[in-house]
């Protein structure tokens, strides 16, 4: 009985990495981009890039274990979750009101160090936030709010 049910589950996990979510990836920039409507200085587009758009605009780069379900799944509920409550790519689409909330949203992440999600910096440490860093992103949102 232990081994049809042993047998069954590892049937369940090769048919499963057959079923993939489909990926956030988009081949082109939308005209709703943020940098396009609102003054994104350079070194705030490169932290925007690096900490925040894999999980907040409309192409994430995919480390290979996605590819490994259900991880892949997992992962993808988090970017449709994340893009869900702020999309970058699509910012200028946001009403003026929502607009000036998700700035004082970014502005009061930044301030208390709740973005980027721990778990995304423990395997992306490139999109880790020196004090300084997170400091620049608040007074970017904190003047555009």
């Amino acid at each position: 009985m232990k081994k049809k049910i042993g047998f069954a589950l590892i049937g369940v996990l090769v048919i499963m990495q057959f079923l993939h979510p489909t990926k956030n990836i988009s081949d082109t920039t939308s005209t709703n981009e943020i940098s396009a409507h609102y003054q994104v200085p350079e070194n705030i587009q490169a932290l925007l890039k690096s900490s925040c758009y894999d999980c907040h605009s409309n192409n994430t780069v995919y480390p290979w274990y996605t590819n490994i379900q259900p991880i892949g799944w997992w992962l993808q509920s988090h970017v449709n979750d994340g893009k869900r409550h702020l999309n970058f790519s699509e910012f200028a689409s946001y009403p003026e009101k929502k607009a000036k909330h998700k700035f004082e949203e970014i502005e009061d992440a930044m301030t208390n160090g709740w973005m980027p999600l721990k778990p995304y910096t423990l395997a992306h440490s490139e999109a880790r936030l020196s004090p300084e860093q997170y400091k620049a992103m608040a007074l970017w949102a904190g003047a555009l709010k």
